[in-house]
């Protein structure tokens, strides 16, 4: 069985897709993709929650190169899963995947110059390069309660929903109120008995623009030049919003904030309600929520909305208790709290040059060239790393401009007959300047909230302070002298007097 690739790329979601794709345009078919759960697919096949659909246009929220023939604006999760499946089967990836293939640890050993990486079980599979496409929100968050092993109901994170546990008239909580919840409650309100939404603070919600495309627009959209100007488009429009994000607090505030309060007042009449929904910071800080359910569904007879001042002082067997000292009798408990997005990007120990370990080197908080390399980890690539994030289009848009750069990187040590290639620590530290220099414009850093876009240290590590265009000429602008090409270390042979030993490393 092969043990040794050209390049193994760790996580089967639309990252490792991509990573895929790309290299078997270039005739590169020696790699390996390695998938921790028993199916692949990423988000959108394990999100299988209640009420799962993406808040980015499908026409956008897709790989430019595989469109699809969506039914509706916003994509549900079961259509989402669909589409993923398609492109897996598509490209062949099912054949080139491992599952239930978890990484414990990569380490890079110079003498073979080959990055070394341990799975679960003890086996050890070797690559040139290394694609780390597992994601950054794969690990899910469990706040750490008083008493929370003590629940004798059933438990589980959004991100593990038990599709085969009858939650219809039960008493069910849901710990979170971001994206996923927003999602989950409208969705399973109408069938439980009695629904508990633990808010730890409000987010901004915006009407969903959603609707179901009609047979004679599927058509249409079918025809390339048109179905490539829907998504110019759409992506120009969203592109549009970095202005109000960075530039204009005016534009945040006076336009974006107002039609938020009015969505507020046209669904929820109830004062203290609209009271506990309204944020206290502005409006993009934290993520936005598209719903046209989520304010109806809070206003149910048979759905209770606990802010801070009232939210969860301990769990226990029965359920949980109040700040208040009420006690709240439970059947089931979901956590919809988040994931590890910022100090948590990659989740297995990564071991670099010298013995240098990844976690040391992002121990203040992780940064990255372009977010995807790191001095010090040869010819590895981390897809939507660091300050990758984006607010207000489509992820896939980004990863796949991460793609013209690790190709490019890729394609110079191998044209070069190189062993390796790593960014300069000059270069990664010059670009984290910039990078945080423009964040200060942000609403991210001035927005007074605080949020996953952030790590402990107070730095936003999570999105990219500006437009998704400019990344994506960055990405595409390989520039040579920001990195170093490691030549192969020559056959140990003996030496001819006088002969010098070649050198290692030299600049690309």
């Amino acid at each position: 069985m092969q043990n040794t690739y050209k390049v193994i790329i760790i996580g089967s979601g639309f990252g490792g897709q991509c990573a895929a794709i790309n290299l078997k345009k270039r005739g590169e078919d020696d790699f390996l993709i390695l998938e921790r759960r028993d199916f692949m697919g990423g988000t959108w096949c394990q999100n299988a929650y209640p009420g799962a659909a993406v808040d980015v246009q499908s026409l956008l929220y897709s790989i430019e190169s595989e469109p699809y023939d969506w039914s509706q604006m916003f994509a549900e999760g079961k259509e989402l899963q669909q589409y993923t499946e398609h492109v897996i089967t598509k490209h062949g990836l099912r054949e080139k995947t491992r599952v239930k293939s978890n990484v414990k640890q990569i380490e890079w050993h110079d003498h073979e110059q080959l990055w070394h990486v341990l799975l679960d079980g003890g086996d050890v599979l070797k690559a040139q390069f290394v694609v780390n496409a597992s994601g950054p929100l794969s690990t899910p968050v469990y706040p750490n309660f008083k008493g929370r092993d003590t629940f004798k109901g059933k438990t589980f994170h959004t991100n593990n929903w038990d599709n085969n546990y009858q939650h219809a008239g039960k008493r069910v909580a849901i710990i979170g109120s971001g994206a996923s919840a927003a999602q989950v409650i409208p969705a399973i309100a109408p069938d439980v008995k009695h629904l508990h939404v633990f808010q730890r603070s409000p987010h901004w919600v915006l009407p969903r623009p959603d609707r179901t495309f009609k047979p004679w627009e599927r058509k249409l959209l079918k025809i390339d030049p048109i179905r490539r100007l829907a998504r110019s488009a759409i992506y120009w429009g969203l592109e549009s919003r970095v202005i109000a994000f960075k530039y204009s607090d005016f534009a945040l505030k006076q336009i974006a904030q107002r039609e938020a309060l009015h969505h507020i007042k046209k669904q929820i009449k109830d004062p203290e309600l609209r009271r506990k929904v309204t944020p206290d910071f502005t409006i993009g800080c934290k993520r936005i929520i598209l719903s046209n359910t989520l304010y109806p569904a809070y206003c149910r007879d048979n759905v209770t909305l606990h802010d801070k001042a009232d939210g969860i002082a301990e769990i226990n067997e029965r359920g949980i208790v109040t700040q208040s000292g009420e006690q709240i009798d439970l059947d089931c408990i979901v956590y919809s709290t988040g994931y590890d997005a910022t100090d948590g990007v990659i989740s297995y120990p990564v071991i670099g040059r010298d013995n240098t370990r990844l976690s040391d080197v992002w121990s203040e908080y992780p940064r990255a060239y372009l977010g995807t390399t790191v001095p010090g980890f040869p010819n590895l690539f981390i897809v939507t790393g660091p300050n990758t994030g984006i607010g207000h289009t489509s992820a896939i848009f980004v990863i796949e401009a991460q793609m013209h750069y690790i190709m490019q990187a890729i394609d110079r040590v191998q044209k070069g007959n190189a062993a390796a290639i790593e960014v300069k620590a000059e270069a990664e530290e010059k670009y984290t300047q910039f990078i945080h220099t423009e964040m200060d414009k942000t609403v991210w850093k001035t927005g007074g909230c605080t949020s996953w876009y952030k790590s402990k240290s107070g730095h936003v590590v999570a999105m990219f302070p500006g437009f998704s265009y400019t990344y994506l000429q960055m990405a595409k602008k390989f520039k040579q002298r920001d990195h170093e090409i490691v030549l192969k270390k020559p056959v140990d042979l003996p030496r001819r007097p006088g002969k010098a030993k070649l050198k290692v490393v030299e600049a690309a």
